[in-house]
């Protein structure tokens, strides 16, 4: 009986509710030929409370307990977490042959005072790892180069994942061998095929739980560098005007903004000019 209700889909009002409550808590769009993705991920919370169907799941979701206790799994089950290390790996390049002595030479940032660098929207910790290792060979070349990162995601799942730091061996392809060797450390368990990145290297990651639809994100360091890659094109295009000015808020002037190559800031009023492909700096 469990089993015929769980392949219920979801009705068309209780489609509408979850969609409206995903982009007004959240931001994220969820049109309707997202709707079966929708219930296949929800149908995992249903079996692991227990209930019978959607519609109970619901029910009990827009409850005053359920808004409580469970909108935060509803997003962690709902949000699309993909990264990999050393992703689009020209922005790498980027930072380290333009960014960093850009900013070095325009107001000391990482020597006169310690360079923040922002990865919002860090899923499984793949990027602020790639920041941390790109940024720990630049200091070896700049005595006295100090920085920090500040990765943030809203979903609790991958944020307890990226602290952690363990991935599977073919996860970690990407990352050139000297680097590798230098800051993965392997299982003692070698069939486990598993690698975890150094104490050294975490130190360096500050991981935060956080909401782009949040008034105050409450950081209260100034930017230097902010990594938001793929993560706008799930909003609209209203929403993504309004992020990116809130960015530009916390981004120090002529700061940089590193977006995906899916994404375009074409049409927005944001105070951003290009400087590179998918590279963005905060005009005075």
């Amino acid at each position: 009986m469990q089993k015929t209700s769980l392949k219920n889909e979801l009705s068309p009002k209780d489609f509408r509710r979850l969609s409206d409550l995903v982009h007004g808590e959240f931001g994220i769009k969820m049109p309707s030929s997202k709707k079966t993705m929708l219930e296949s991920r929800i149908r995992k919370r249903v079996l692991l409370l227990g209930m019978n169907s959607l519609r109970d799941y619901c029910d009990y979701l827009f409850s005053r307990e359920g808004l409580n206790r469970e909108l935060v799994h509803m997003i962690d089950s709902v949000t699309t977490n993909k990264t990999d290390f050393f992703r689009e790996p020209a922005h790498f390049s980027y930072l380290t042959n333009t960014a960093l002595h850009t900013l070095i030479n325009d107001y000391g940032a990482g020597i006169r005072k310690e360079l923040i660098v922002w990865s919002a929207g860090c899923s499984s910790g793949e990027e602020p790892y790639t920041l941390a290792m790109v940024l720990s060979e630049f200091a070896k070349k700049y005595p006295g180069f100090r920085f920090m990162i500040l990765a943030t995601d809203i979903s609790t799942r991958v944020l307890q994942a990226a602290k952690l730091a363990v991935y599977e061996e073919e996860k970690t392809y990407p990352i050139p061998p000297a680097l590798k060797a230098a800051y993965l450390m392997k299982s003692r368990d070698k069939s486990r095929g598993l690698l975890r990145v150094v104490p050294e290297l975490r130190k360096l990651v500050e991981f935060r739980r956080l909401n782009f639809m949040d008034h105050d994100f409450g950081i209260r360091e100034m930017i230097d560098i902010i990594f938001c890659r793929n993560v706008i094109i799930y909003f609209d295009r209203q929403t993504q005007e309004r992020l990116l000015n809130k960015f530009s808020h916390y981004l120090n002037p002529e700061g940089f903004i590193f977006m995906g190559h899916s994404e375009t800031l074409h049409g927005l009023n944001v105070p951003l000019i290009s400087v590179a492909p998918t590279v963005y700096r905060k005009m005075e």
